[in-house]
C-alpha cells in the first residue's frame, strides 16, 4: 500500500506453530490458580490438597515447569533457570 509516495509493508504473519514456539526456552510466566484446577488441568501433576491457591511457572507456550506455593517461589525458580519473566494482562 502507497501513500504518497511512502510504502508500509506489513510483517509476515506467523503459522499457529511458529507463533507458540516463540520464546520457547527462554521466556515463562507466573499464573496464580486454585489447587482444583491445577489437577483438572494439569492430570500428571501430583495431586495437591483442594482449596489451595498454586502459583504455576509456565513456559511461552503454556507448558508448566514448576508449582510453588508462592509467587516468589515460582519466579526464583525462573531466575534460577535463566527465564525471561513476561507479564501477561
Amino acid at each position: 500500500m502507497q501513500k504518497q509516495g511512502i510504502e508500509t509493508r506489513r510483517a509476515p504473519l506467523l503459522t499457529p506453530e511458529q507463533f507458540a514456539n516463540l520464546g520457547e526456552g527462554m521466556i515463562a510466566y507466573v499464573r496464580e490458580m486454585r489447587s482444583e484446577d491445577v489437577n483438572r488441568l494439569y492430570p500428571q501433576a501430583p495431586q495437591i490438597e483442594p482449596g489451595l491457591t498454586i502459583f504455576v511457572l509456565l513456559a511461552a507456550d503454556g507448558t508448566p515447569i514448576v508449582l510453588a506455593d508462592s509467587e516468589e517461589g515460582a519466579i526464583g525458580n525462573a531466575r534460577e533457570n535463566d527465564l525471561t519473566m513476561v507479564s501477561l494482562h
